[in-house]
Formats: C-alpha cells, structure tokens, sequence
C-alpha cells in the first residue's frame, strides 16, 4: 500500500480524484460541492511531502493560503451578495498573497528580475481570481472546465520547468475539477461553483504556476499565458447542448490556451538545463 500511494500518478490522479468526487457528489446537495478542489489539492500535499507548516515555506504558505480560499468563498456564497466591488477585492487579495508567498524568494534576485517575476505573480493571481468570480462562478460546467484547464496546464507546464513536485499539484487541481465536473455531466444537471470552488481553484493554480515561476524555471510570459487560461472558459458553446458536451467544448477551449502556455514554458534549443 505504501509503495502504491508512493506513485507519482496515484498521489496526482487517482487519489485527488476519488477524494474529490467523494465531496463532490456528498456536499453538492448543501452547496458545497466546490470543497472538491481543495480536497485533491491536500491529498496530494499530504502525499507527496505532508501537511506540515513550519519552517513557513513558500509551499506551505501556498497550503495556508489553499485553507483560508474556500473559507472566505464560502462566506462569500452564504453571507454576500456577489458585487464587481467583491470581485475587485478578492482579486487585490490574491495578489497580495503572491507577494506575500514568494517575497522572501524574490527578495534575493536581482532587483530587475524580482519586480518582473513579482509584478507577473501579482497580475496573473489578480486576473485569473477577479475574472474567475466575475464571469464563472455563476456556472460550474465554465467554472469546473477553467479549473480542468488551468490545473492540468499549469501541472504540465511545471514539470517543463523543472519542478516536479509543483506538477503534481498542478495536476492534482486538475483531478479535482474533473470530479467536480463529472457528476454534472453524468446526470446532465449543473452543480453549484461560487466562490467556494472557484475562487479556491483559480486561487490555487496561480499560486501553483507562480512557484514554478518563482522558484523554477518558468518563463514569466508563460505564467501570463496560464493566467489566460480561465478566459477561455467564457468562450460561446451550444446554448441547448446537453451539459456533457458544453464541458467538453469548454475543457477543450482550456486546453489550447494551456497548451501554448506549456509551449511558451518549453526551453529553447540549445538551453542548457541546470
């Protein structure tokens, strides 16, 4: 059994994915099925390195942050009522949470390298949050299919910057969203998303992609092009199409974009890899 949950594809895939669609299918009918994200997520921290918080690294203050996300969107969903002013908000928060996750990293490189890498971290996490609770958390098949993307393109586009571990997680987000989204297209009725799944995914895959960045070898502008990601979510499908087909028209819209941000992040010929 140890050696089993010691495979890479178990703690990425399947043990996110069956612990998400658990919640998925559990939480659903209070709601609260987007706590799905959050659940792949922990499992494959817990699997992968555990669930620790001291020395407060990087990692685990993207963990801290992953904790505190479905907290506030579940908030957000029950207590407010959803305004372009909490949008703006959630967006500035995101990005100070960049900052804060990587400023004592960034606060070691060169001066012009640091506002770069910190200035990209910043607007993709504002971006790809505000944008996420502006236009999809109103629609969990947009929003789970964003999150497919973004997860799954941003796991990929670590590994290609030569950070293994922020793949799995990248890709565990991944696993996450497709257990959210399963359900919806099995039964062909759409789930709630709100804040408490995408304000926690989007909130998550910046963070993820922005330590490939930050602590790897991912290009800024590919960081740029995942933050994109979540935009082609919003791209039109069939208004009457069965829910099974918009997810998967809007999956593969995410996938495109992510696939140029994976291509973005591919070293040139003749880079030498350290």
């Amino acid at each position: 059994m140890e050696a089993w949950l010691g495979d890479p594809m178990v703690q990425a895939s399947l043990a996110p994915f069956v612990v998400a669609l658990i919640i998925a299918v559990a939480l659903q009918p209070l709601r609260l099925g987007g706590l799905a994200i959050v659940a792949a997520f922990l499992t494959t921290m817990y699997l992968v390195s555990g669930l620790t918080f001291t020395p407060l690294t990087a990692t685990r203050k993207i963990v801290v942050l992953g904790l505190a996300a479905p907290v506030v969107g579940i908030l957000a969903d029950f207590a407010f009522k959803p305004t372009r002013a909490g949008a703006a908000l959630l967006a500035l928060a995101a990005a100070a949470g960049a900052l804060w996750t990587f400023w004592p990293v960034l606060a070691q490189k060169p001066p012009a390298e640091a506002w770069v890498l910190g200035a990209s971290a910043a607007f993709a996490l504002a971006f790809m949050v505000g944008f996420g609770q502006l236009f999809l958390s109103g629609d969990a098949v947009r929003a789970g299919a964003a999150g497919l993307g973004a997860g799954l393109a941003t796991g990929a586009a670590a590994i290609i910057s030569a950070s293994a571990s922020y793949g799995l997680y990248g890709f565990a987000l991944g696993a996450g969203a497709g257990a959210f989204l399963l359900p919806q297209m099995i039964l062909g009725k759409r789930s709630a998303a709100g804040a408490t799944f995408t304000l926690t995914a989007m909130l998550l895959a910046g963070l993820v992609a922005a330590g490939a960045m930050v602590l790897a070898k991912l290009p800024w502008y590919a960081l740029l092009a995942l933050a994109l990601v979540p935009a082609a979510a919003r791209l039109p499908v069939p208004s009457r199409a069965p829910v099974w087909l918009q997810a998967v028209l809007l999956s593969l819209y995410c996938f495109a974009i992510g696939g140029l941000a994976c291509y973005l992040a591919w070293p040139a010929p003749g880079t030498a890899s350290s």
